[in-house]
């Protein structure tokens, strides 16, 4: 039985022991979308340091049409926020690249998380900072993240949470249910997560913590995600010669 009351005070204690020990003076800077993930991560540091202590990073690419969401977080948590407009930034890579090489939708997709968290570091190394990491142990199961984007960061409140678990404890936080309970979109190319994903959250949380899933296809498809994926969890291999 998940309880959420003790993950949730135990994740507040992690992060102030983080912070403890690898920058007591140090601010958590959040990149904010104004989904379920970036609003828990960010409540819990303001629990865990306080408001003072985090900042808010808000990164639309060119007109975000939800960033109002992004707004009603930082102003509810009452958190110091700047927004950096990544959209010149992305245009200018992709105008680069030579004309014999071919833009894959897989490139237009990765580069502008990427180029996010270049923006968190560059934010975080000019305030004192460390950078969250806000995804969870669904989208990690199953490789939904970018490698070297939203799947890096300093410190990581989430990844052994799924997603049922992170909007227990959004509510328990006491977030706008607006937040918590919002529609996750990728942010990439305009589907949900669901419908790239070809299953539920619900169906893959049930999967990742019980191993029961009614159907067989979807059983199959989770398997083979999370084979495909893990190496996005794993450090870079290195060699090591024989000295």
């Amino acid at each position: 039985m998940f309880d959420a009351n003790k993950v949730k005070n135990d994740c507040v204690e992690w992060i102030r022991d983080f912070f403890e020990k690898n920058g007591p003076d140090c601010n958590a800077v959040v990149g904010i979308s104004g989904g379920k993930d970036s609003s828990v991560v960010a409540a819990l540091c303001v629990e865990a340091l306080g408001k003072d202590r985090v900042i808010g990073v808000l990164m639309p690419q060119g007109e975000q049409h939800d960033i109002d969401m992004a707004y009603m977080l930082v102003n509810h948590l009452g958190i110091k926020h700047y927004e950096v407009n990544v959209k010149a930034a992305v245009d200018g890579i992709l105008n680069s690249f030579p004309a014999e090489l071919d833009i894959t939708p897989q490139t237009r997709q990765n580069i502008p998380p990427r180029i996010r968290m270049a923006t968190l570091y560059a934010v975080s190394q000019s305030c004192n900072g460390r950078v969250a990491n806000t995804c969870n142990l669904s989208e990690d199961w199953v490789g939904y993240s970018t490698r070297y984007g939203d799947s890096v960061g300093d410190f990581s409140p989430m990844s052994n949470l799924t997603v049922t678990e992170v909007k227990k404890i959004g509510h328990l936080l006491g977030l706008p249910k607006e937040l918590v309970e919002k529609t996750p979109i990728d942010g990439l190319c305009g589907k949900t997560d669901e419908e790239n994903l070809g299953f539920t959250y619900a169906e893959l949380d049930k999967y990742i913590r019980t191993g029961e899933i009614a159907d067989k296809a979807k059983k199959e498809l989770i398997d083979k995600k999370h084979k495909a994926n893990l190496f996005k969890l794993e450090l870079m291999p290195v060699f090591k010669p024989e000295i």
